[in-house]
């Protein structure tokens, strides 16, 4: 099974999944600022929240929850 995941510039490494994906609707659909988005994926500070974003290819973002399973295993490559 591959792992999506997000590499920042300090070393560190966020897997996409749901836990992620549902902190990222929040900040994105919600009155929710970088500092918060930081607490909630462990990260150091804002920076490295603000580059987990820009990071972030804008398809995982803004697909459902629900088709997010299915498109991974597609990328994946497997049934």
């Amino acid at each position: 099974m591959c792992e999506l995941v997000v590499r920042l510039s300090s070393g560190k490494e966020i897997p996409i999944d749901e836990t992620t994906l549902s902190i990222v609707y929040k900040y994105i659909r919600s009155v929710y600022t970088l500092e918060m988005l930081a607490r909630d994926l462990g990260l150091d500070s804002w920076e490295e929240a603000y580059e987990f974003i820009k990071r972030l290819p804008a398809w995982i973002a803004w697909t459902p929850s629900s088709f997010f399973e299915y498109t991974k295993r597609r990328i994946c490559g497997e049934s």
